[in-house]
């Protein structure tokens, strides 16, 4: 039972996202507010195939902020990457530079406001990431990054990416952890029914120290390290 839920998922999710990337493409350089629709109603119908053909629910714990901030989410699989513009209202996320090469894909994330990861450049990537990510924040625009870099195990607790702590100093915004226990059930493979819960932490102000703001992200974001998903 579990292979068939699998195989009706990626049927109808892989045969129906194309429309919402075409559209995407078709409607970017002429109206950003329907790039936005089309973008959250992918993200939207996402929630719907793991709700109808998984079992996955989403809860979360806690509410986003009400004015912009710099979102710093744990990463267990490719679930929260895609699920950021449903959660949020109208994100930017920082999405690694390759992603961008995708025909069709990387044109609209770009237009969308996705913020491009070089990590090859070193201070030169940083300056054009903090550029990007002020400009976007500016227009009243959350900031979503996974500052691990790279997705962990469910219970693993990582190190944060040396990038996360420029960020935070230069772009000047406050900090919201946020914990996610998606690992468990969201396999690359096959997926398993059960709850996927967001927990958000407390804000953490701008302008403290590197090992400060650090450990506490790391504490908040593993906050659901020893809850598996139900």
């Amino acid at each position: 039972m579990l292979i068939v839920r699998n195989l009706l998922f990626y049927s109808v999710f892989y045969l129906v996202s194309p429309i919402y990337i075409i559209g995407s493409v078709l409607v970017m350089y002429f109206s950003v507010s329907t790039l936005r629709r089309f973008v959250r109603g992918w993200c939207n119908f996402h929630r719907w195939c793991l709700r109808v053909f998984i079992g996955i629910e989403i809860r979360t714990e806690g509410t986003p902020a009400d004015e912009p901030v710099f979102y710093a989410i744990k990463h267990e699989s490719f679930f929260e990457a895609i699920d950021a513009p449903a959660l949020f209202d109208w994100p930017s996320p920082f999405a690694k530079r390759e992603l961008f090469y995708i025909p069709g894909w990387g044109w609209a994330a770009k237009v969308y406001g996705c913020v491009p990861v070089d990590r090859g450049q070193g201070a030169k990537a940083l300056r054009a990431m903090v550029s990007a990510a002020r400009a976007l924040s500016a227009q009243g625009r959350s900031l979503v990054i996974f500052p691990e870099g790279t997705r962990m195990k469910h219970g693993e607790r990582g190190e944060l990416r040396a990038g996360f702590a420029g960020l935070y100093k230069l772009i000047g915004l406050p900090v919201v952890p946020v914990a996610v226990n998606s690992g468990p059930l969201y396999h690359r493979r096959l997926k398993r029914p059960g709850i996927i819960t967001y927990r958000f932490g407390e804000i953490i102000p701008p302008g403290l120290p590197r090992a400060e703001v650090e450990s506490q992200v790391l504490d908040a974001i593993n906050s659901l390290n020893d809850k598996p998903a139900a």
